[in-house]
């Protein structure tokens, strides 16, 4: 089975051709792909097929098998894939994914895609919709970080994030921090939780602990969350600059839609084959 491995800011993960490969029991083979020792090592596997009422549709498992619904970075790459492998001579292209339709526009430089932005659609911060349980009747969640309390924000981007904004993203043991939120009462489904310090209001930086990954060096609809959250309790402009470990990625809050669009490079990594079982 042919594979593709690439990253957006550092966000890596397996792409695979829907179109031409039958992928069974893709819980088990993202597992076994993702794995750093005994597979290729990423955060995930992609698969890339036919979509309804769309371009093309992603199915996407986080490294532990579990499914995640949506993820900026991998759109971005998604985008790169389906131009640069010849699918498609669309310059925007319309993608299916597992929390709703998303647009991609690429830039073109030289026939290659120098980089992509993404309409990651509109934050949600209804309790109900993002899903909270029923204790909690705000998107506020009261905290408890290295011995001080604090207001974590949650927001939906398709799926749950809680987003923390704190003096410094680097004095955090996020081993430690992020694999006891990422269980957190408040959220039925789990929830990838974003550490966040604001340089000013044009530039943030964080950090991300994805459910089902553990920390990655950056993620697409945490940074739409972090963004929402952030002008939500006016410490930001709608158009930042988000630095993640893997990089830097630019982010806009339109107001006339209420869409957050975020854009960034993605690229490939290597190409290679899975061999097929037995062998």
């Amino acid at each position: 089975m042919h594979f593709s491995k690439m990253q957006g800011t550092g966000n890596d993960y397996i792409y695979l051709n829907g179109f031409e490969e039958k992928i069974e029991n893709p819980e088990i083979m993202a597992r076994r792909m993702s794995d750093r020792h005994f597979g290729i090592g990423s955060d995930g596997l992609v698969i890339i097929g036919p979509g309804e009422q769309a371009d093309f549709s992603m199915r996407m498992y986080n490294s532990d098998g579990s499914v995640g619904k949506m993820c900026g970075n991998a759109a971005r790459c998604v985008g790169k894939y389906v131009y640069e492998k010849g699918l498609t001579r669309k310059t925007e292209i319309v993608l299916s994914t597992d929390s709703g339709i998303r647009t991609l526009y690429l830039k073109i430089r030289n026939d290659k895609v120098e980089s992509v932005r993404v309409d990651m659609g509109v934050p949600v911060f209804d309790p109900e919709l993002i899903p909270l349980t029923s204790l909690y009747r705000t998107n506020k969640i009261p905290l408890e970080l290295m011995g001080n309390p604090l207001i974590g924000y949650a927001v939906s981007m398709g799926n749950p994030h809680l987003v923390i904004f704190c003096n410094s993203i680097f004095n955090l043991d996020l081993q430690r921090i992020g694999i006891q939120l990422e269980h957190h009462p408040a959220f039925p489904d789990g929830v990838n939780t974003e550490f966040v310090e604001i340089a000013d209001r044009q530039n943030l930086r964080m950090r991300v602990w994805e459910r089902g990954s553990g920390e990655t060096l950056a993620c697409g609809t945490g940074a739409c969350a972090v963004l929402a959250a952030a002008v939500s309790q006016h410490l930001t402009e709608r158009k930042v600059t988000m630095s993640l470990l893997g990089g830097q990625i630019q982010l806009c809050w339109r107001e006339d839609n209420g869409h957050i669009e975020q854009e960034g490079p993605a690229s490939f990594v290597y190409e290679g084959e899975w061999p097929s079982e037995g062998e």
